[in-house]
């Protein structure tokens, strides 16, 4: 568990780079849904998701430390935030993406001036890689997940919504390794014990589900849902224990369903959120959410899309 106090100054040390985003309302889904729904839009955080806050968290951490040299293993948007914060630090940094990965987000990697190295289609392919590159370079893997600077950095969303939203009840979260989910249980259990925090995957990218069903970790083959932020093979060391002991429900989801919330997102409310980012609301919107005429905050985790797919990404 990830104390309060380490999450309040992660908040502290990150204010200079994140953005602290804003909650968005829709009267069309409150009607459709049952529930008062705010959208926690980290999709226009910097760098286009959540992942900033663990990033700029963990490196500067490193950087405290001695290092001068990072790498990340990711699938495009851990590696964008710590390839920002990295050359915003001055420090040489390489991102191991796997050969599938997101080009707009390959893009971004680049654009903020970090190298890209391509290595298998799962997170079981490239951390092993970017760790191997670490080693030989004397300098530092920051984890996408599986870190308590990361966790610590994610877990400020909470600090945020239960300051702009003071009567959540429930908070709906994406769930890929767990630092998002893991991160904001540490702090929303600490600053609101009675809220409920509910994770959220994929169905055919059930690793959390399956673990939490047989009570310790379990991993999984390689997916191609549309939502390739929650393609991890497996929960975290350090997230894992966190979730089953302090997760309120986890749900899945189909293609169909997230495909639905993207679809609604983009039409109905204008913001273009990453499939990844539309699971939790897809969630909500799918009736697989139990928290009628209560305040429901759902974490728009992302929102980089390529704009070449987003047909792809349409109900069929």
């Amino acid at each position: 568990m990830i104390s309060l106090d380490e999450i309040k100054k992660a908040h502290d040390e990150i204010q200079d780079t994140i953005h602290r985003t804003p909650v968005l309302t829709s009267r069309l889904l409150n009607e459709r849904s049952g529930m008062e729904v705010f959208l926690k839009a980290e999709h226009l955080q910097k760098t286009g998701s959540f992942k900033i806050r663990g990033a700029t968290n963990a490196v500067k951490q490193a950087l405290a430390e001695g290092a001068n040299f990072i790498t990340a293993a990711s699938s495009g948007n851990h590696g964008q935030a710590v390839a920002y914060i990295a050359g915003q630090l001055g420090i040489p940094a390489v991102i191991v993406v796997p050969e599938d990965a997101n080009r707009a987000k390959v893009k971004a990697i680049e654009a903020y001036h970090a190298k890209v190295e391509y290595c298998g289609l799962t997170s079981a392919d490239r951390i092993p890689r970017a760790k191997q590159l670490a080693k030989e370079n004397g300098g530092v893997y920051i984890p996408p997940y599986d870190h308590s600077a990361v966790i610590a950095g994610q877990g400020t969303i909470a600090i945020e919504v239960l300051e702009q939203v003071s009567e959540a009840a429930v908070i709906v979260v994406p769930v890929g390794g767990g630092g998002l989910i893991g991160g904001i249980l540490c702090a929303a259990k600490k600053l609101k014990p009675e809220v409920r925090v509910i994770g959220v995957e994929p169905e055919t990218a059930n690793d959390t589900f399956l673990s939490l069903q047989q009570g310790k970790i379990i991993s999984i083959a390689g997916t191609s849902t549309i939502a390739d932020g929650l393609r991890t093979s497996q929960p975290g060391d350090l997230t894992f224990p966190i979730l089953k002991e302090h997760l309120d429900d986890l749900v899945l989801v189909t293609e169909a369903e997230i495909r639905e919330a993207f679809e609604f997102l983009l039409e109905r409310t204008k913001q273009l959120i990453e499939p990844s980012g539309a699971t939790a609301l897809a969630a909500v919107m799918a009736g697989k959410v139990n928290a009628a005429n209560e305040k429901v905050v759902v974490v728009l985790s992302g929102g980089n899309v390529d704009l070449h797919q987003i047909v792809d990404f349409l109900p069929e």
